[in-house]
């Protein structure tokens, strides 16, 4: 019988992915250009709703026992599948390579004695061989880990605000508040929800393996909410300290020299092994025969290469285009799984899908270029496809099963 995952194994699992510095600068992003009392209700909406899209993505996986990319077959066909497969596999393969030069940025700030090129090579390398090892293998290692990253974080973050740092950053802007303060209510909502909903074409690679699927998924999408929130909150300490976006200096604000490269090690490489393990399970949904980890350590490989390209300039866009592909799949997804209770396939199904979703692609092409815009173009671009995609729904209640 296939050894299934527990709970505490998927929360240690997304309470790392969420551990990042991209979570951090993403804080930053917020704090530097928000007033201070208007962030924290559209923060927390933002990640609620990217929690709760986690959950029911993840929840398909762990009740059908496939991968994340295997899930959406019977929804958009066997082709529509590998498309959105292969786009994921892209994705992935980037999204590992700007997490791998943020770390080793960072890092470079820390005044370590060896490159970026070099800090590039050696974190894709821990990454190769947490990915060939296996998750299962490395669970007692996972744990200490998580259990050491939890503790220099509490202290980052106890150190950041003991230093006044939010309260005060917001005062010592003083006479440039008005021109600082750019982003409105929806517009810190979006990038709240932003990388929560990139991980949705992911994490049924692993509630597929899990024990109770309605008790880990949950499990899981709340592990990651609560530390995507607590990064967020150190990102927003960041952006008030006085040390514009530079992590580094921040780290070495808090006194943390030592401590802060290893937080910056771990939580590059407990982030990257998941999304690259994931690459690896895409791939496989693309062509069945290829190995996942074998996979997942020829794109750690190709990451590093990117990562000293220099693929971080294009780091915001990039966020921006992976959720305009990605949440409308998601919506119809979700309507045609818990909606359809007729389970109705074929080609006409799947081209209307496909379509449903090309039009919440479309709509977040448009909106996303619209300041503040009521509801987000990430949201607006789900209740499109969704709506789209129920009309099926809704025409086949009208015919006999």
């Amino acid at each position: 019988m296939e050894k299934r995952t527990g709970l505490f194994t998927n929360a240690i699992i997304w309470f790392g992915v969420a551990v990042s510095v991209s979570e951090i600068e993403a804080g930053i992003e917020i704090g530097a250009e928000a007033a201070p009392g208007s962030l924290w209700l559209p923060l927390v909406l933002g990640h609620v709703i990217g929690g709760l899209f986690l959950f029911f993505v993840g929840l398909i996986g762990a009740r059908i026992r496939l991968n994340a990319m295997e899930t959406t077959a019977s929804v958009y066909g066997t082709y529509g599948s590998k498309f959105f497969a292969s786009l994921n596999l892209f994705q992935l393969v980037a999204w590992i390579a700007v997490l791998n030069a943020q770390g080793a940025t960072v890092l470079a700030g820390l005044d370590l004695p060896i490159s970026f090129p070099l800090t590039c090579v050696l974190l894709a390398v821990l990454i190769a061989l947490w990915v060939f090892v296996g998750l299962r293998r490395f669970a007692k290692v996972t744990t200490i880990v998580m259990a050491v990253l939890v503790v220099l974080l509490a202290a980052l973050t106890v150190k950041l605000f003991g230093t006044g740092s939010i309260s005060a950053g917001a005062s010592s802007s003083g006479a440039n508040s008005a021109t600082a303060h750019a982003l409105g209510f929806w517009s810190i909502f979006e990038i709240s929800m932003a990388l929560p909903l990139s991980w949705l074409p992911v994490i049924s690679d692993y509630t597929k393996d899990v024990e109770k699927p309605v008790r880990a998924t949950a499990v899981s999408a709340i592990a990651y909410t609560v530390a995507s929130f607590w990064m967020y909150f150190i990102g927003l300490e960041i952006a008030s300290a006085g040390v514009g976006n530079d992590i580094a200096q921040a780290i070495l604000l808090a006194g943390l020299g030592i401590p802060g490269i290893v937080i910056v090690v771990l939580s590059t490489v407990t982030t990257n092994f998941l999304a690259a393990n994931s690459a690896g399970e895409s791939a496989k949904a693309i062509v069945h025969r290829l190995n996942p980890k074998i996979t997942g350590v020829v794109v750690s490989a190709i990451s590093a290469v990117l990562a000293i390209s220099g693929i971080m300039e294009h780091y915001i866009s990039f966020l921006y285009l992976i959720a305009s592909v990605f949440a409308p799949m998601a919506a119809v997804l979700l309507v045609s799984f818990f909606l359809d209770k007729q389970g109705r396939t074929g080609k006409a199904f799947w081209i209307w899908n496909l379509f449903a979703w090309l039009v919440g692609f479309i709509v977040y092409q448009v909106t996303v270029h619209l300041d503040d815009l009521f509801l987000g173009p990430t949201l607006i671009s789900v209740i499109v496809s969704a709506a789209i995609s129920y009309i099926w729904v809704l025409k086949n209640r009208l015919k006999p099963a």
